[in-house]
């Protein structure tokens, strides 16, 4: 139900996210959706997920114009971000928008200062910065002392419709930049510290994409606090399954690693609630007496009350209700999303040219 002083939103895209951000809104009183765009019928399945009554609209440009909403939700491939941002922004409308904000680190700087020129909220889905269980795990990695050796993946073994999912998201970015974003936005949250190189290498295992782009990437990162941190990512049918749930930190105090025994079992690779599960925290003393023993027991911190992926959804569109209500200052936020992006566009950079890039 909508009231007098509820937000009209207009959600464009209707596929994944579109449907978890969309849930959200429909179930939040303080917004109301006056729109759902798609290009195909997702927008109609998800109108009857919903079992709304919305607005459907196949073309952005038409839903805005006829819309005439408060803020925008887009959650389409990054190749339409800054199009649809700009055109949105320039509306007068608030922005909730799927990482990353642009496909080039040119267009995320052009929206940066349009948000700024009309003084209008832009938040991108960092889904993790809304995780208990991963701000826990941020908050004991910086126990373990300096330098830190960060190690994480997320490869995925997609088939049938996501791998159609994966091989659109391919068209304009890779896996490790995709994905990375989210990982390289820990590993800074960690450190606290400035990159200050990157290194990356990648496969193309798969006619299905274009020559020049890649479904299997590993990057690594140097630090100014002499921290180091990878991360990979890979996509596909050929995709092993084994090995995709790796989130694991060490340093000379200790390490801390999340284990996920059900998110991380076999046929859970591709499933979107896995991929932010955590289940456990296991926390590890480095400290030995005289004989080299270890002096303190493992720690196993329980987490199994976490939000699921809906839940989570949930969070990220309070943080946006806020930030439009109170008028929260989202200048870190915008520039903590285009320095991830920019160092993941680095490691893009070095897959392809297969030099270290300095920072």
């Amino acid at each position: 139900m909508s009231t007098i002083n509820s937000i009209k939103i207009l959600v464009v895209g209707c596929g994944n996210m579109g449907i978890a951000h969309a849930t959200a809104y429909h179930n939040f009183p303080e917004f109301e959706i006056c729109g759902l765009v798609s290009r195909g019928d997702s927008n109609s399945k998800l109108n009857k997920q919903l079992q709304g009554n919305y607005p459907l609209f196949s073309d952005f440009n038409e839903a805005l114009a006829e819309s005439k909403p408060d803020a925008v939700c887009i959650s389409t491939y990054p190749d339409t971000h800054e199009d649809f941002v700009l055109k949105a922004l320039e509306a007068g409308c608030h922005i909730f928008i799927e990482k990353p904000l642009a496909d080039t680190i040119v267009g995320c700087e052009r929206i940066i200062a349009k948000a700024k020129e009309v003084d209008k909220k832009v938040v991108v889905g960092y889904i993790l910065r809304h995780h208990p269980s991963w701000i826990r795990f941020i908050e004991e990695a910086e126990k373990l002392g300096k330098p830190l050796v960060m190690r994480m993946n997320l490869n995925q073994q997609s088939q049938g419709y996501m791998w159609d999912v994966h091989r659109n998201l391919m068209k304009s970015l890779s896996p490790i930049v995709d994905c990375g974003v989210h990982y390289i936005d820990v590993m800074c949250q960690m450190t606290r510290s400035k990159p200050v190189s990157v290194s990356a290498i990648g496969a193309r295992l798969t006619e299905d994409i274009s020559e020049d782009n890649y479904n299997y990437g590993q990057l690594q990162i140097r630090f100014e606090d002499g921290s180091v941190g990878w991360y990979e990512a890979g996509w596909g049918p050929m995709v092993s399954e084994t090995a995709f749930f790796v989130k694991d930190v060490f340093g000379p105090k200790g390490s801390v690693s999340i284990t996920a025994k059900d998110a991380g079992a076999s046929g859970k690779s591709d499933n979107v609630d896995s991929h932010t599960k955590t289940e456990s925290i296991r926390v590890h003393h480095a400290a030995i007496d005289s004989e080299n023993k270890f002096t303190k027991a493992d720690e196993w911190i329980d987490l199994k009350d976490e939000p699921d992926h809906q839940e989570l959804c949930n969070r990220e569109q309070q943080y946006f209700l806020k930030a439009i209500q109170e008028n929260t200052n989202l200048d870190d936020h915008l520039l903590d999303a285009l320095n991830s992006l920019k160092i993941a566009f680095a490691c893009d950079e070095s897959v392809k040219t297969g030099e270290t890039v300095k920072l």
